[in-house]
């Protein structure tokens, strides 16, 4: 009895690529299609001469199991240098191999999340992939054994992406790939330093490793280990893993080629605050030219290595970071920031009204207006209203009193300081009726 279950059908790779690149299923005329090519094929197969491809092929989720005709991959690809064939149903790299050796331009090559787990690869399989640059095996559970098959025959590799494979450990493989530049490793369970000194030996020509969302707890080579190990590596990504101890930054200076550091998410950092964070770290790490994402200017270094010096210098103490002593060797010891207030300044001056004589602190950002409605208050002052005088304490003498008429005057442009006085006269009643005529 047949199935019409999709579950159950096997889709190969020449029929996905026959039904999706099929022009009958573009709304454009013949070889219209942005990024569609028709390839010139041997006459007899209808299908063959009418079918357009581009020369990045996106294959994924299309429940492909396997590979077809081969003598058809290689008349429809042999012009593709990009294959996508993530979310598939590929667990045997027979079929794998079949596909990629008869794609003979093919750089980058992504199987993730195919169910590789327990695939075997064999070595004379294995030598198609020579040609490929970039490879993604992102959540395929790939085994240590198939990852080290797979760059042993690919000379070229240049970047490997091993995320979301359960690792918990790295197994050793007895050679070296010196062509790969970037490993992401990212979101598996890798505890322990000793495995990624074996990723240092497999992979010696690391520009970029990139270690986010592991478990790793420490970095425990010495300086000439690591100097060893990583010769090459510019950038390292540690976010989100254990790291514990200033202990772990320092050793990062170690790596005599390292200038750029991500280390968001640790538990070291979290007793700080976010200032606390960027410059103590960039202080810890004085090659670094981005940290967390950003670019460091030379002022930006200088300000943290200065907050360094005093940050420890508050908190005393006999057990001083050696960084520390190197700091305060090019800067000296600091003294503490001045605590600058920065709230509107309050004026002393004396209030003369009659014989009384009142101290009045005077907050200068406001007017002629609210300085009689504050002395209306603490004076009592007549209904009839009152003339205010600004005396100049230094220049009374040559200047006399000046009359503050306008209401809507602020206080600061009289300059006033400490110590000057503002006298207080009732405004006779004959000017007060001829203002009130007016």
């Amino acid at each position: 009895m047949e199935s019409s279950s999709d579950e159950e059908e096997v889709h190969t790779f020449v029929q996905v690529i026959s039904d999706k690149y099929n022009p009958d299923n573009f709304p454009y005329s013949k070889g219209q299609g942005l990024g569609i090519v028709m390839l010139p094929t041997p006459p007899g197969s209808p299908v063959k001469d009418r079918l357009f491809l581009p020369s990045v092929l996106v294959l994924n989720d299309c429940n492909i199991s396997k590979a077809g005709e081969s003598s058809d991959i290689a008349v429809f690809c042999g012009h593709v240098v990009e294959l996508d064939l993530s979310y598939n149903q590929l667990s045997d790299w027979e079929e794998i191999s079949t596909i990629v050796s008869n794609i003979p331009n093919l750089d980058f090559l992504n199987l993730s999340m195919n169910p590789l787990c327990g695939a075997h690869l064999e070595p004379a399989l294995a030598h198609c992939f020579s040609r490929v640059r970039r490879l993604v095996l992102i959540k395929t559970h790939i085994s240590w054994g198939t990852v080290h098959t797979l760059t042993r025959h690919t000379p070229e590799l240049e970047e490997l992406f091993l995320c979301l494979n359960d690792f918990n450990t790295v197994e050793h493989s007895g050679w070296a790939c010196p062509s790969v530049r970037l490993l992401q490793i990212t979101d598996n369970r890798l505890q322990l330093w000793v495995h990624i000194r074996k990723l240092g030996l497999m992979y010696p020509g690391l520009t970029s490793l990139v270690l986010a969302n592991n478990c790793l707890l420490s970095v425990e080579d010495q300086e000439e280990a690591l100097r060893r190990l990583f010769p090459n590596l510019r950038s390292i990504n540690l976010n989100n893993s254990g790291l514990s101890k200033w202990e772990d930054i320092e050793c990062l200076n170690f790596l005599p080629n390292l200038v750029e550091v991500k280390a968001q998410g640790i538990p070291l950092l979290q007793p700080y605050s976010t200032e606390e964070r960027r410059n103590l770290l960039l202080a810890q790490l004085p090659s670094v030219l981005l940290l967390n994402g950003s670019a460091v200017s030379d002022g930006e270094r200088e300000d943290a290595e200065r907050f360094f010096i005093r940050y420890y210098q508050e908190r005393g103490g006999h057990e001083l970071p050696q960084r520390y002593h190197i700091l305060v060797s090019k800067y000296g010891e600091l003294a503490p920031l001045a605590d600058v207030d920065l709230r509107p300044r309050c004026t002393i001056v004396e209030v003369l009204w009659g014989e009384r004589v009142e101290s009045l602190g005077l907050g200068l950002e406001q007017t002629v207006g609210d300085l009689k409605k504050q002395l209306r208050s603490l004076l009592q002052l007549p209904s009839q209203g009152v003339r205010l005088f600004y005396i100049n304490r230094d220049m009374c003498s040559v200047l006399g009193p000046e009359e503050m008429k306008c209401g809507s005057r602020a206080l600061h442009s009289y300059s006033i300081r400490d110590g000057d006085q503002i006298l207080v006269v009732p405004r006779s009643k004959s000017r007060s009726s001829s203002s009130s005529e007016q």
